[in-house]
């Protein structure tokens, strides 16, 4: 039964693709929506990707800190470790990871209590695409966002780790200034953002999913909630490993 469920809800989600992606009836109704959403997401997620990028950076820069004890390698190798797990791995995964507990359970929440309310119901009586207006302005904010927000927290990750290592002694800053300039490969970056986008694009799909074919009570939205921020963080997990795969190979 699981399996036939879980067959029946990616056929479902394929056919409505359909009707998401269809040519906005009113540009202006949507272009309005899009920055309102653009905006929560931006604006109201700064300070946590701030905090949790400070301390990824310095967590990375203590524990690789400690690795290097009594060892022959270079010290200013601890920022060329840091910007390279931040740049590669750190930034993007953990950053959407976060921000699928936050914007998507808070998108899963909105459209299902829109459900609910018969407020969807109501704009579709009134000849509203529901499934394009609702979702599409929420899916291209979140892929222009949130890579920008991954960026902010992989430049934050780097100070969190110069934080943590130059001004307790470990090194100097012109040892960690030297560590995030050597061996950069350009390409890393371009791992990053393709990660960054394939992340937003999945949270983003995974929780209005939820939200919008929610049924039942509080209850029910409640769980529906919550499997989206499961659902979300298991296959932005599965896509950071085929992403490495395909990418590095």
């Amino acid at each position: 039964m699981t399996n036939l469920k879980i067959f029946h809800h990616f056929g479902n989600y394929i056919l409505w693709l359909r009707q998401i992606f269809k040519w906005p009836e009113n540009h202006r109704m949507y272009y309005n929506e899009t920055i309102r959403v653009a905006m929560d997401i931006g604006i109201g997620s700064l300070p946590i990707v701030f905090l949790i990028s400070v301390f990824i950076g310095a967590v990375t820069a203590v524990q690789f800190s400690y690795q290097l004890g009594g060892q022959l390698i270079p010290k200013y190798y601890i920022g060329y470790i840091v910007r390279d797990m931040t740049i590669i791995e750190l930034a993007p995964t953990i950053t959407c990871l976060v921000l699928a507990g936050k914007v998507g359970s808070h998108m899963a929440a909105e459209l299902g209590g829109m459900r609910q309310k018969e407020h969807i119901d109501a704009m579709e009586i009134m000849g509203v695409n529901t499934s394009s207006y609702l979702v599409l302005p929420k899916i291209v904010a979140a892929v222009v966002m949130i890579p920008i927000l991954v960026t902010v927290a992989g430049f934050v990750s780097m100070i969190g780790g110069y934080l943590a290592s130059v001004p307790t002694g470990v090194l100097s800053g012109a040892e960690f200034i030297r560590g995030l300039r050597s061996f950069f490969v350009p390409y890393n970056v371009f791992i990053m953002y393709v990660k960054a986008v394939v992340f937003a694009y999945i949270l983003t799909n995974i929780s209005v999913y939820q939200g919008y074919f929610v049924k039942g009570g509080s209850i029910e939205l409640g769980e529906a909630s919550t499997r989206a921020v499961v659902y979300s963080n298991i296959l932005i997990l599965l896509a950071d490993y085929i992403i490495a795969l395909v990418l590095t190979a």
